[in-house]
């Protein structure tokens, strides 16, 4: 079916989205270049910065995703999305402001409140501009802004860090998400609900429970959850504990480690998310399974290109390992972001969104970076600045069996896209 827009203003809101989105990751992860410069101002341990990088953080996040993700199944997805953008930048510039540990945690509390708007809102309105044979390569591209914003996290906290101080950096990224709010709110048309796919479709409301009802008898999505919770837990244990890494045990300054980490992610983080997308919407087309069987085997071949990041003892060639890393890891996003889109009627997308991502980043966002830092004091006696190294060994091993559940995933999923229908 064509798009229900012209495809040049399809393209401006999803090339807007995923502005939105940059914001959305600029924000959250500016934290981890600034990790070590803020534990020493605020004199705390790195199992407080790991709570606060990521469990505090992904507990509000995601509880406060099923209400929001509600309201926009029911309501406005523009404003949704406009009113959470404002709230998350005015409270990250807040986070400049912190004179203490709760401070600075109450205000990147507010900030997970404000981006809970953001993802499932935006990937139900996009589900609506973009039919289904091409919406994982659409959500592929929405995607890029995971990477992308790290990368611009890591490039202006490292350099703004260096030249002034890790608050003028929360403030600075923070302010320009206000105006960027308003265009959202005053540009982006609200596409009634199903109107890239057949006309006719149920697009009654249904209450939550029915929401979560339909997808655990879905085993697809069951088997989505708990490979994403397992390939996105070493993602952000990385992202938020890899700069801490490369100043630990190879030596480097944070704006040297903001420069080339921050380009590898943008890179090949974007280069995995959307060749990722558009290669299982091709392969999908005539074999359903492969739209999450290719993800899935990229997973389990990233396992070894991470372990050479984290144990060649040459910087340079390590990073070379990170970007092959990143990119077969993050293929598994824009798939399985549309698999979950297309397991449920047209009134459950952000519900099933937020459901999906509430175990997602409570696991992924929420353990990763926590369980890091406890490993890290746990096992510093032993090995000093090295264990950061071997905490990381250990949690990215778990993208393995992340891949071999996304595999049994692809078994099912025809069949779930069948029951849909039915």
């Amino acid at each position: 079916m064509n798009s229900p827009v012209r495809p040049a203003y399809a393209r401006y809101v999803l090339a807007l989205l995923l502005v939105v989105y940059v914001m959305n990751f600029v924000d959250r992860q500016i934290l981890s270049i600034l990790l070590d410069p803020i534990k020493r101002d605020l004199g705390v341990s790195d199992t407080a910065m790991g709570l606060l990088t990521g469990f505090a953080f992904a507990l509000f996040y995601t509880c406060a995703g099923i209400p929001i993700a509600r309201a926009a199944d029911r309501g406005s997805r523009r404003g949704v999305i406009a009113l959470g953008l404002g709230l998350w930048s005015a409270m990250t510039a807040a986070s400049g402001l912190a004179q203490g540990f709760w401070q600075l945690a109450a205000a990147r509390t507010l900030v997970g409140v404000g981006e809970a708007a953001g993802t499932p809102a935006s990937q139900s309105l996009l589900a609506d501009y973009f039919p289904p044979e091409r919406r994982a390569a659409a959500f592929g591209f929405f995607a890029n802004g995971i990477y992308v914003g790290t990368m611009l996290a890591f490039l202006l906290g490292g350099w703004i860090a260096t030249h002034f101080d890790w608050r003028t950096a929360f403030l600075l990224v923070g302010l320009p998400g206000i105006p960027l709010a308003i265009l959202v709110r005053w540009t982006v048309r609200e596409l009634p609900r199903g109107a890239s796919e057949a006309p006719g479709g149920d697009a009654s409301v249904v209450p939550t429970r029915e929401v979560l009802r339909l997808l655990l008898s879905r085993r697809t999505f069951v088997s989505l959850v708990v490979s994403g919770s397992l390939l996105a837990l070493p993602g952000y244990a990385v992202l938020t504990w890899g700069p801490a890494f490369l100043g630990r045990v190879h030596g480097m300054d944070r704006l040297a480690i903001g420069t080339a980490l921050g380009l590898l992610i943008g890179a090949s983080g974007s280069a995995g998310a959307w060749l990722g997308g558009i290669l299982s919407d091709r392969l999908g087309r005539t074999r359903p399974r492969w739209r999450l069987r290719l993800p899935a085997l990229a997973g389990l071949a990233s396992v070894p290109f991470a372990l050479a990041f984290l144990h060649l003892p040459e910087a340079g060639i390590a990073l070379a390992g990170f970007g092959a890393f990143y990119l077969l890891l993050n293929a598994y996003v824009g798939p399985t972001w549309s698999a979950v889109q297309g397991l449920v009627r047209l009134r459950m997308r952000a519900t099933a969104m937020a459901l999906f991502l509430f175990v997602l980043n409570l696991v992924g966002l929420g353990l990763g970076p926590l369980v890091v830092g406890g490993l890290n004091d746990l096992l510093l006696p032993r090995f000093g600045d090295g264990a950061v190294r071997w905490s990381l060994t250990l949690v990215t091993l778990l993208a393995v069996p992340g891949g071999l559940v996304l595999l049994r995933a692809s078994e099912t999923l025809e069949g779930d896209l069948a029951a849909r229908d039915a």
